[in-house]
């Protein structure tokens, strides 16, 4: 559906004055029939130049081209275009309307993909997250094991220190005890 707004051009006198003897004896619904069929006309070869689904997607370059060549030819009969607006695009097949639904299920479908996408990067981010909190434990793990290790070789260390020297004293305070008694002999 189009929604034209046109005018009589009449920013002077002398256009004012050809305008008049134009279309004098023609009716406002006249005036408005022939810039319509002339905007019409313009839009049918504009849509011979453009494939059906541009012009469904690109409304805009559609309504801008239609704009453009209608206002250059009806400034030639003193009319010029306000506004050309294209407010629905359909067809007796319904081809347009499939177009539509087709767009629709493919939004669709990509916004499912996008989806199943975002729940596998999630669970992955979170397997990943599980994995170094794991690791992270092993290593904490292996820390401690290492230093309990680490002081029970110390403490063994340590007791094997302290019996030998307990060992030379026990023996020291032996050869003590037998030189005492080889004394009083």
């Amino acid at each position: 559906m189009v929604m034209p707004t046109v005018k009589v051009n009449g920013s002077n006198e002398e256009m004012l004055t050809a305008a008049c003897e134009q279309f004098l004896g023609t009716s406002k619904n006249e005036i408005r029939e022939i810039a319509q069929e002339t905007l019409e006309g313009h839009q049918r070869a504009i849509m011979g130049n453009m494939t059906v689904e541009e012009i469904y997607k690109d409304r805009k370059k559609f309504s801008k081209a239609v704009f453009e060549v209608a206002s250059s030819d009806l400034v030639n009969m003193w009319i010029s275009v306000v506004s050309y607006t294209l407010k629905d695009i359909k067809d007796e097949e319904g081809y347009l309307h499939s177009l539509g639904l087709a767009r629709t299920a493919q939004v669709k479908c990509d916004a499912r993909i996008g989806e199943a996408e975002a729940r596998r990067d999630s669970g992955i981010k979170e397997a990943l997250a599980e994995q170094q909190r794991v690791a992270g434990r092993l290593l904490n793990d292996i820390e401690i094991a290492k230093a309990k290790r680490d002081l029970e070789l110390k403490d063994a260390a340590c007791e094997k220190e302290i019996q030998a020297r307990k060992a030379e004293s026990d023996l020291a305070s032996e050869l003590q005890y037998e030189l005492q008694v080889k004394h009083q002999e």
